[in-house]
């Protein structure tokens, strides 16, 4: 099992734990833990597996989580969540996953309605009822309403560095058999859809029916759902990712991959492309067509490249393939040259222990020299972030100096910038004086708290952010939290334009939770102008790596490495810096 698996696990049973009315020590018990192993570098399965090792050794994890820990490595469950699941309705933990609810929400609903499923739950609302409940009124109501509709929606979806992982662990499983040619990803987890439904992978040659074998018996397949001669289909653990793995003759392994990358809109205009050109287009390759008799003379399909220069186009990336205009521009042959993972130089946006980051500034900054990066920027959270450890001014301006002596003694081998993830509060203000955030390099304005503003409120509060003269760039701008959180409502165009007029840069926030800027946001913005920053918001040394999701997400809005200001030499970038705080 992976530590995600583990961690999901644990944070799951203090949820049932807490509906249930358990010790509030053993509930904190299991979230300490499940927060722990999500960040622990090793994976727990290893330590557990091993004699020479003891669980008990991971910081927060005593004899009583060991037994836990122990139970889902074997069952993929423990005793605890068990014994409520029995005890709570089938939907226990679907419940949880509604926005508006909480466990002592849920804890009510089943006490005083006996509910079973959501559909009981909407009707609840729709009737008008939940507001009997204590602290519950119409406007839960509401939300609750909201939340059920995104449940529906997201139900089935998993985040990209989820799908991504699996992926890279069957393909990891194949490459070793011999007379396995290639094993390639398609569908939405190539194009880097921000949440996946289910996972297409691609193999060829001649011993592409004993990978299907493999896959079939994996060691987290929880289902087979078919297996046939071209194709395996599995469900992976109790969350059901779906996994279709397709075996492919190599003559025609390039249309196989344009088809199953997709998108459905992509394909359909390119299949409308080749009609015209009296061509026809499929997943077995690209054909002409005698107009006479109707034979077909197949000529293309071996490589995506070659279908795509038989269509009159270059090869168009698969983040682009969405039927926005990239077809029009692979034929005047203006695509843009996407930026590259290899471009970035550094990372600015990262918490430490200083606040509630799981590394110290040295551990990040190691991290990030073993990435190859000249720079990165330690942006941990100021106080209105109370929980977190934020900081105050003086903390603020202590870190400040700390960081010029860091730099001074050029111990790291890596330049450090002072920063800050200074909240937006609800007023606009930034949470720290102005005269502190003087002394930092960058700091990065953030909403974390009210947001469920109307739409003028909340844009009418970004723009106030905005007037701040040492605001170098708004973080996570739209504040969704994907499968769990919409963005926020407001004007877009409007505070992007102030954005761009006052030098203020945009996040895209690598975060797989977040992924934010979204690539149509990206791409409205790059058109009004706007300079972007590509940061992870790492929580963790190993964090870092996420890096490669806001990369996609980038490639899929059309950014060009000069679009993000952070592919710059740490020379053109201090340059960047300091014409940006000129110009504020």
């Amino acid at each position: 099992m992976e530590n995600r698996d583990f961690s999901r696990i644990l944070a799951e049973t203090a949820d049932l734990m807490e509906i249930a009315g358990d010790d509030g020590f053993r509930i904190r018990s299991y979230r300490n833990g499940a927060a722990t192993i999500e960040s622990y570098p090793e994976r727990i399965s290893d330590i557990l597996a091993s004699p020479e090792r003891k669980i008990t050794d991971v910081p927060g994890i005593g004899k009583g989580l060991a037994v836990v820990l122990h139970e889902i490595e074997t069952t993929g469950s423990c005793e605890r969540r068990d014994e409520l699941l029995q005890k709570f309705p089938a939907a226990a933990l679907d419940f949880l996953q509604i926005q508006g609810l909480g466990p002592k929400s849920v804890a009510l609903l089943f006490e005083h309605f006996k509910v079973q499923t959501i559909d009981d739950l909407e009707k609840l609302c729709l009737e008008k009822k939940l507001r009997e409940l204590p602290r519950m009124g119409a406007k839960l109501e509401e939300k609750v309403l909201r939340g059920i509709a995104q449940f529906r929606e997201h139900k089935g979806r998993f985040l990209l560095n989820v799908a991504d992982a699996a992926a890279q662990e069957i393909i990891a499983s194949l490459e070793g058999i011999e007379g396995i040619e290639a094993v390639t990803t398609a569908g939405s987890l190539r194009r880097g859809k921000e949440t996946i439904g289910d996972v297409d992978l691609l193999v060829t040659g001649p011993a592409a029916a004993l990978a299907l074998d493999r896959v079939a018996s994996g060691p987290r397949v929880y289902e087979v759902l078919g297996r046939g001669s071209n194709k395996t289909s599995v469900k992976l653990g109790r969350e059901g990712l779906q996994v279709d793995v397709r075996a492919l003759d190599s003559s025609s392994f390039g249309a196989a991959l344009q088809y199953f990358t997709g998108s459905k809109e992509h394909n359909v205009a390119l299949r409308q492309r080749a009609v015209r050109m009296g061509l026809k287009l499929s997943e077995y390759g690209l054909f002409k067509v005698d107009a006479a008799t109707g034979a077909e003379t197949k000529i293309a399909g071996e490589s995506e490249e070659g279908v795509y220069a038989a269509l009159g186009l270059d090869w168009i990336p698969p983040e682009l393939r969405e039927n926005n205009g990239e077809i029009e521009l692979a034929e005047a042959h203006k695509l843009p040259k996407l930026i590259r993972l290899a471009d970035i130089r550094g990372d600015l946006h990262m918490h430490t222990t200083s606040s509630d980051g799981r590394g110290t500034l040295e551990e990040m900054a190691e991290a990030a020299r073993a990435l190859g990066y000249e720079y990165i920027a330690i942006t941990d959270h100021s106080k209105a972030m109370a929980m977190t450890g934020g900081l105050d001014e003086k903390r603020v301006t202590d870190f400040a100096r700390a960081v010029r002596r860091i730099n001074e003694t050029g111990d790291l081998g890596i330049r450090i910038f002072s920063g800050l993830e200074c909240d937006i509060l609800k007023d606009g203000v930034m949470d720290i004086a102005e005269d502190a955030l003087a002394e930092l390099d960058i700091v990065i304005g953030s909403v974390h708290s009210h947001m469920n503003l109307e739409a003028a409120a909340m844009t009418d509060r970004l723009l106030a952010a905005l007037e701040s003269p040492h605001l170098t760039a708004l973080g996570h701008p739209t504040g969704r939290l994907l499968l769990h959180r919409d963005p926020f409502p407001f004007d877009f165009d409007v505070v992007i334009g102030d954005a761009v007029s006052r030098g203020v840069w945009l996040e895209i926030n690598a975060s797989p939770e977040r992924l934010d800027l979204s690539a149509a946001h990206v791409r409205a913005a790059r058109a009004r102008g706007a300079k972007f920053l590509i940061d992870t918001d790492a929580h963790h040394p190993k964090s870092l790596a996420n890096m490669r999701y806001g990369i996609l997400t980038a490639r899929r809005g059309g950014l060009e490495a000069h679009d993000v200001v952070n592919t710059f030499s740490l020379k053109h970038f201090a340059a960047a810096l300091r014409r940006h705080q000129t110009h504020q």
